[in-house]
């Protein structure tokens, strides 16, 4: 990580954050430099990896991906050669947005996005239930998302 962030910095952070299409002329008027060295900055940034990429927030309910399904997964064993089997069984999975291991009564919480109920039940049956080790698993349909962490200037301090 290097040094430590100071406020330009963060501001950089907060500033991208919110919107990743600003140019390197509106970032820096924002933050109150030059274009130059905060330009540098956020290459410096990108390098020590505080920042991960830039991207595109999609509608999936527009490109047909609605239907979200929320996934507790329990494992036979849990063993480091178990887990790193999962771990990389499932990211061969398109429709798992995200995957995160659980420190209690279960191993896993995935969230998963298909087109709709029947698309689920064979992403489930033919995909997450043949992941290596997986011996429960527990599906919740999502109603509603009542808060997603689209911007995470939040998070910068």
């Amino acid at each position: 990580m290097g040094r430590d962030l100071d406020k330009i910095d963060r501001s950089i952070l907060r500033a991208l954050s919110e919107n990743g299409r600003l140019s390197i002329v509106e970032l820096a008027q924002r933050v109150n430099l030059t274009n130059t060295p905060c330009s540098e900055r956020v290459r410096r940034l990108e390098k020590s990896g505080h920042i991960r990429g830039y991207a595109a927030l999609l509608d999936l309910e527009q490109l047909g991906h609605g239907h979200l399904t929320v996934v507790q997964v329990s494992l036979s064993a849990t063993g480091d050669g178990s887990l790193n089997a999962f771990n990389r069984a499932v990211k061969n999975i398109p429709e798992i947005e995200s995957c995160v291991m659980i420190a209690g009564s279960f191993d896993y919480l995935l969230t998963v996005r298909t087109r709709d109920m029947g698309h689920f039940r064979s992403v489930l049956g033919d995909k997450i239930n043949l992941l290596p080790g997986v011996l429960q698993t527990n599906s919740f349909a999502v109603m509603e998302v009542v808060k997603e962490a689209l911007d995470q200037s939040a998070f910068v301090g």
